[in-house]
């Protein structure tokens, strides 16, 4: 059951999210499992579902719904089950030839240990509407729909805001924190004097959902989650949204006049041949390469579109933004409960934004080679030209283009090599490689995974018998830090060896805080450090 609006918005919340997108919505449940009272205020009283924009959910992205036990929720609903394909294909139409083929693409197939998730292509809408549910069952948090964001105002305690309901009405919220998540038009980057820092693309882009009930009869290469038309025709993207009779596309190089006017025209060229079908909604874009001068303001953030923006290619843009609402919620969370310091929100945007740049570079680089830039004389002959044309034609496919569909060392590679709440790291060890990285992940031998063992603020993980862990438990019951213990006295074969550690201390987003074989010296600093709280210096860490 979807959630309804709330009437009314309360007086006083700890923070005030302002968007119900999948970032905004996201923040709200990483801060609302953590009890935080939360608000999203968003315009729209229903989830719209004529423009899924977005339709890959990464294996990061899954990692995130299994902790707040939501990945099985959104399998459930996703309309193309991981089953049912992994695969891209590149083809000049869907009934033409078919000129490369790439398999397993963006994790949406197993590597063993290395994730506990593969990813999940589905719908945008189906990720809101499955985060509106959550938001609504924990008890902290509430949506008020069909309401907006127009002012915000700030002081060394408060943020007042201004929020406006669909009639026009207008009442005040105060907030500890708000969080801006209300895409590019954002109301909160404006108010802060925050402006986007980049370029655009210079060709134009036509998007568009049809509704083709015969069309699938006719698809030549089997299924795929991506079709790449390559045709003078059309040259196009193309992909199911459900296994019956839905589909988008974007025609690449069209403006909004001509797509508006030629739209039946590019659905039967990416068919290749005239098909019946209804357009649903269209949707025309120019990609932008953005990223704001800054993200905070005192008690106030950026998140998702409101702080960066990248070309779609490669599907990096909503992941990127559910990245920052995790990173972002539980710090906010560990400030409010009072164990995290004023280094833990200064971290926020020198640990994110290398992120979002690297994003957008490899989004950029994505974008250089689409259908328009692999067409070719005698792509459908059917003499000897034409299979020449064909194999140089799938050769530059690979070469071009495998990064854009193989890209878990982006995904799960990103490493955070500069923070305030990230420990000096001792010199010459090969373990500091996993400092500020994503923890290794490994199945243990009853099938668990090791990350659903992870407590939902720091974890202190042990490997083998007789490691040392007092120091640093007594030191996080002492600066209050919620602290959960790990202990695995016969770790799974070769694990400790690749984390090249016997001790870990992992912070809530499943990334490596701190390595070691043994405790340091200054174990309150070391907690202190990850709490937030370097500049306060350590205390004597005294024994119960």
């Amino acid at each position: 059951m979807l959630p309804v609006a709330h009437k009314h918005p309360p007086q006083h919340v700890q923070v005030l999210i302002a968007g119900g997108g999948p970032v905004g919505l996201a923040a709200a449940v990483e801060l609302g499992r953590r009890g935080v009272d939360c608000l999203v205020v968003e315009p729209r009283a229903t989830v719209s579902r004529a423009r899924p924009r977005c339709k890959t959910l990464n294996v990061r992205t899954m990692e995130h719904l299994r902790r707040w036990g939501l990945a099985e929720r959104l399998r459930s609903r996703a309309p193309l089950p991981t089953s049912w394909s992994q695969d891209v294909v590149f083809c000049t139409s869907l009934t033409g030839r078919e000129l490369s083929r790439f398999t397993g693409v963006l994790g949406l197939a197993p590597e063993g240990d290395r994730f506990p998730e593969i990813g999940q292509q589905a719908p945008q809408y189906v990720l809101e509407e499955v985060l509106r549910e959550a938001v609504e069952e924990l008890a902290p948090g509430r949506l008020v729909l069909g309401s907006k964001l127009v002012d915000v105002a700030e002081d060394d305690d408060l943020v007042t805001v201004t929020v406006e309901d669909v009639h026009g009405g207008r009442s005040l919220v105060t907030a500890d924190y708000v969080i801006g998540c209300d895409g590019p038009r954002s109301v909160v980057r404006d108010r802060i004097g925050s402006r986007y820092l980049g370029g655009e693309a210079l060709r134009p882009n036509f998007g568009m959902v049809f509704k083709s009930p015969d069309l699938w009869k006719h698809v030549a290469h089997g299924p795929a989650v991506q079709y790449w038309v390559v045709s003078p025709a059309a040259p196009a993207l193309v992909g199911p949204l459900n296994r019956t009779d839905t589909w988008w596309a974007i025609a690449f190089g069209v403006d909004r006049t001509s797509g508006e006017r030629e739209a039946r025209h590019i659905i039967d060229a990416v068919a290749g041949r005239p098909v019946r079908a209804e357009v649903l909604s269209t949707d025309p874009w120019t990609a932008r390469m953005q990223i704001v001068d800054r993200m905070r303001h005192g008690r106030i953030f950026l998140a998702g579109d409101a702080a960066h923006l990248n070309p779609p290619f490669g599907g990096h843009g909503l992941n990127t933004g559910i990245g920052d609402a995790v990173d972002l919620g539980w710090k906010l969370a560990a400030v409010l409960a009072g164990w995290g310091g004023a280094d833990i929100l200064d971290s926020y945007e020198s640990e994110r934004r290398p992120v979002q740049e690297r994003v957008i570079r490899e989004a950029t680089a994505n974008m250089r080679v689409l259908s328009t830039e692999l067409l070719a004389a005698d792509l459908d002959a059917d003499d000897d030209a034409g299979a020449r044309a064909r194999r140089a034609a799938g050769a530059r496919i690979q070469e071009t283009k495998t990064a854009e569909f193989h890209s878990l060392d982006l995904v799960l590679g990103l490493r955070i090599a500069t923070s305030p709440i990230a420990p000096a790291e001792p010199r010459g060890r090969p373990s500091a490689t996993w400092a500020g990285a994503r923890l290794p992940h490994v199945f243990l031998e009853d099938g668990r995974s090791l990350y659903d063992l992870l407590g939902d603020h720091l974890t202190l993980l042990t490997l083998g018998h007789g490691t040392p862990e007092a120091a640093i438990v007594d030191a996080a019951r002492l600066r209050g830090v919620p602290l959960t213990v790990v202990r695995l006295p016969e770790p799974p074969a070769d694990y400790a060896e690749l984390l090249g550690a016997r001790l870990a201390l992992v912070r809530p987003d499943q990334v490596v805080g701190w390595l070691g074989d043994q405790v340091p010296e200054d174990a309150l600093g070391l907690v202190d450090t990850l709490s937030g709280h370097a500049r306060r210096g350590g205390a004597a860490l005294q024994s119960p």
